[in-house]
Protein backbone atom coordinates (compact mmCIF):
# COMPACT_ATOMS: atom_id res chain seq x y z
CA UNK A 1 0.00 0.00 0.00
CA UNK A 2 1.72 3.26 -0.90
CA UNK A 3 1.61 6.19 1.25
CA UNK A 4 -0.74 8.23 0.00
CA UNK A 5 -3.16 5.40 0.29
CA UNK A 6 -2.52 4.26 3.77
CA UNK A 7 -3.12 8.18 4.49
CA UNK A 8 -6.37 8.36 2.99
CA UNK A 9 -7.35 4.76 5.14
CA UNK A 10 -6.76 6.80 8.01
CA UNK A 11 -8.10 10.04 6.88
CA UNK A 12 -11.09 7.41 6.49
CA UNK A 13 -10.95 5.47 9.49
CA UNK A 14 -10.66 9.07 11.91
CA UNK A 15 -13.79 10.37 10.03
CA UNK A 16 -15.86 7.41 10.48
CA UNK A 17 -14.81 7.29 14.22
CA UNK A 18 -15.83 11.20 14.73
CA UNK A 19 -19.60 10.29 12.64
CA UNK A 20 -20.00 7.81 15.45
CA UNK A 21 -19.14 9.65 18.34
CA UNK A 22 -20.97 12.84 17.13
CA UNK A 23 -23.72 10.66 16.84
CA UNK A 24 -23.66 9.49 19.78
CA UNK A 25 -23.08 12.36 21.75
CA UNK A 26 -26.37 13.53 19.86
CA UNK A 27 -28.87 10.80 21.23
CA UNK A 28 -27.64 10.67 24.55
CA UNK A 29 -27.64 12.14 28.20
CA UNK A 30 -24.44 11.19 30.05
CA UNK A 31 -20.73 10.57 29.04
CA UNK A 32 -17.91 9.41 30.94
CA UNK A 33 -14.75 11.54 31.42
CA UNK A 34 -11.27 10.44 32.23
CA UNK A 35 -8.90 12.90 33.81
CA UNK A 36 -5.62 12.84 35.28
CA UNK A 37 -5.17 13.28 39.27
CA UNK A 38 -3.80 16.66 39.83
CA UNK A 39 -2.02 15.44 42.80
CA UNK A 40 -2.15 11.49 42.41
CA UNK A 41 -1.30 11.24 38.79
CA UNK A 42 -4.20 8.85 38.22
CA UNK A 43 -6.13 8.47 35.75
CA UNK A 44 -10.53 9.37 37.88
CA UNK A 45 -13.24 8.39 35.54
CA UNK A 46 -16.84 10.36 36.02
CA UNK A 47 -20.15 10.23 34.57
CA UNK A 48 -21.10 13.95 33.80
CA UNK A 49 -24.01 15.30 31.70
CA UNK A 50 -23.34 17.41 28.79
CA UNK A 51 -24.41 19.09 26.00
CA UNK A 52 -23.11 18.63 22.30
CA UNK A 53 -23.47 21.44 20.31
CA UNK A 54 -22.49 23.21 17.06
CA UNK A 55 -19.55 20.57 16.93
CA UNK A 56 -18.46 21.58 20.96
CA UNK A 57 -18.87 19.59 24.37
CA UNK A 58 -20.30 21.60 26.96
CA UNK A 59 -19.57 20.57 30.60
CA UNK A 60 -21.07 21.94 33.69
CA UNK A 61 -19.06 21.06 37.02
CA UNK A 62 -21.51 20.01 39.14
CA UNK A 63 -19.82 22.25 42.52
CA UNK A 64 -18.97 24.66 39.99
CA UNK A 65 -14.92 25.81 40.80
CA UNK A 66 -15.10 23.26 43.50
CA UNK A 67 -15.51 20.35 41.58
CA UNK A 68 -12.51 17.63 42.05
CA UNK A 69 -12.41 17.59 38.26
CA UNK A 70 -12.79 20.87 37.35
CA UNK A 71 -9.61 21.79 39.33
CA UNK A 72 -7.90 18.35 37.90
CA UNK A 73 -8.50 19.70 34.73
CA UNK A 74 -7.11 23.44 35.37
CA UNK A 75 -3.33 21.25 35.60
CA UNK A 76 -4.09 19.30 32.37
CA UNK A 77 -6.09 19.95 30.32
CA UNK A 78 -6.52 16.86 28.36
CA UNK A 79 -9.12 14.64 28.93
CA UNK A 80 -10.87 11.35 27.40
CA UNK A 81 -14.66 11.14 27.19
CA UNK A 82 -16.45 8.14 26.81
CA UNK A 83 -19.82 7.62 25.14
CA UNK A 84 -21.22 4.18 24.98
CA UNK A 85 -17.96 2.78 23.39
CA UNK A 86 -17.05 5.61 22.07
CA UNK A 87 -13.84 7.18 22.98
CA UNK A 88 -11.46 10.31 22.00
CA UNK A 89 -9.23 12.17 23.61
CA UNK A 90 -10.28 16.03 23.72
CA UNK A 91 -8.79 19.04 25.04
CA UNK A 92 -10.58 20.98 27.83
CA UNK A 93 -10.60 24.57 27.99
CA UNK A 94 -11.89 26.48 31.01
CA UNK A 95 -14.41 29.11 31.12
CA UNK A 96 -14.82 31.73 33.72
CA UNK A 97 -16.39 34.48 31.92
CA UNK A 98 -19.53 35.20 33.58
CA UNK A 99 -21.79 35.56 30.33
CA UNK A 100 -19.96 32.52 28.84
CA UNK A 101 -20.90 30.44 31.50
CA UNK A 102 -24.15 31.71 31.99
CA UNK A 103 -24.42 30.85 28.17
CA UNK A 104 -23.56 26.94 29.08
CA UNK A 105 -25.90 26.90 32.31
CA UNK A 106 -28.66 28.11 29.39
CA UNK A 107 -27.77 25.81 27.23
CA UNK A 108 -28.40 22.76 30.11
CA UNK A 109 -31.57 24.32 31.35
CA UNK A 110 -32.43 23.21 27.18
CA UNK A 111 -31.64 19.58 28.21
CA UNK A 112 -31.79 19.02 31.33
CA UNK A 113 -34.62 21.28 32.26
CA UNK A 114 -35.06 21.89 36.06
CA UNK A 115 -33.09 19.36 37.53
CA UNK A 116 -30.02 21.87 36.56
CA UNK A 117 -30.71 23.95 39.62
CA UNK A 118 -31.65 20.91 41.63
CA UNK A 119 -28.45 19.19 41.28
CA UNK A 120 -25.83 21.99 40.25
CA UNK A 121 -24.90 24.17 43.48
CA UNK A 122 -22.36 26.75 41.87
CA UNK A 123 -22.60 28.39 38.34
CA UNK A 124 -18.83 30.35 38.05
CA UNK A 125 -17.13 27.94 35.53
CA UNK A 126 -17.65 25.55 32.64
CA UNK A 127 -15.78 23.68 30.43
CA UNK A 128 -15.45 23.60 26.77
CA UNK A 129 -13.79 21.07 23.80
CA UNK A 130 -14.14 21.04 20.36
CA UNK A 131 -15.07 17.67 18.98
CA UNK A 132 -13.05 17.05 15.48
Amino acid sequence: MTNKLKSQVQEVQVTKQNDDLRNRLSRYREINISVTGRKSGRTISNPVWFVFDDGKLYLLPVKGSDTQWYKNVLEKPSIRIDVRGEEAAVKAIPVTDTKQVTSVVEKFRGKYGTDVKKYYSKFDVAVVAEIG
